[in-house]
């Protein structure tokens, strides 16, 4: 079947060609208009999910890690891998397809996922130091290779309050894994855009040789989601070196200083406020 590239899929050009006329009416009749991206939007989840259900990953999400992979080359043969926010499977069938026979992916989360055969998948809250145990005895080794975190926390629909929490979530990814990660290793985060992002990545830099933002297309559809590319780890030496408590610090400093006490007891002070004398009428 003669076949068609759009968006980095390839797509049978019978569908190329619906899509190319829809496109057109919808252009035509709104002008460019929001409702015509919306559209596109929702056509492009579609295909990325067709295109995983076919070549066998359980989340289009799959192809955001083929995608940084083939840009940043992260992952190479015999690696040893850890998988933050495993579920659904996609990464970690990814990773293991990287690995190959010889490597090893260790994915946790709060949600059991299928087995993923080559992966070792545990279920539990990686801020949690029983989780963290027993993703320290999977991986059974003093340093790992590379972190993938595709993480998010429970959305609650307020936009501010989950952003907050997610950069709150990757600062303890990188708590807990960059003692374990490799000299010379590699990180990548999922971020949202927003407040806070650059006090953090400004926390990260000292700890690699190279960090940067990357927006694969297969998640461009959410202008908020990027992620944040970390090579060529070089810990940091020192009591200091941990992005949490630094983080909380910068946070307070943005928005000046930590909020105050209800119990504190008022100051006296010499001040008072005189009123004008003004001339009767």
């Amino acid at each position: 079947m003669t076949s068609a590239t759009r968006s980095g899929l390839i797509v049978p050009l019978e569908e190329y060609l619906v899509h190319e006329v829809i496109m057109g009416m919808l252009s035509a009749k709104y002008g460019g208009s929001a409702l015509v991206d919306r559209w596109v939007q929702d056509h492009q989840k579609d295909a990325w999910r067709k295109q995983a259900k076919a070549s066998g990953y359980r989340a289009r999400s799959a192809f955001k890690l083929k995608q940084i992979q083939e840009r940043h080359k992260i992952i190479k043969p015999e690696d040893s891998v850890l998988d933050v926010g495993c579920h659904p499977g996609g990464w970690a069938q990814v990773a293991v397809e990287l690995v190959g026979s010889k490597g090893k992916v260790v994915g946790v989360d709060l949600q059991s996922c299928i087995p993923v055969e080559g992966a070792n998948l545990i279920v539990g809250d990686i801020t949690e130091p029983f989780t963290q145990q027993a993703v320290l005895d999977a991986i059974d080794t003093e340093v790992i290779d590379v972190v993938v975190s595709d993480i998010s926390p429970h959305i609650t629909g307020k936009w501010d309050i989950d952003q907050a929490v997610s950069l709150m979530l990757v600062a303890d990814v990188f708590d807990f894994a960059l003692p374990i990660l490799k000299y010379g290793g590699h990180f990548v985060t999922k971020l949202f855009q927003g407040i806070g992002v650059e006090e953090l990545i400004e926390l990260v830099r000292p700890h690699f040789q190279t960090v940067k933002r990357f927006s694969p297309m297969a998640s461009r559809n959410s202008s908020s989601e990027v992620y944040l590319v970390c090579k060529f780890h070089t810990p940091k030496r020192g009591p200091d070196w941990e992005i949490r408590p630094a983080f909380e610090t910068a946070l307070e400093e943005r928005q000046g200083g930590p909020e105050p006490l209800d119990d504190v007891e008022p100051a006296k002070s010499t001040f008072t406020i005189r009123k004008r004398n003004t001339p009767k009428e």
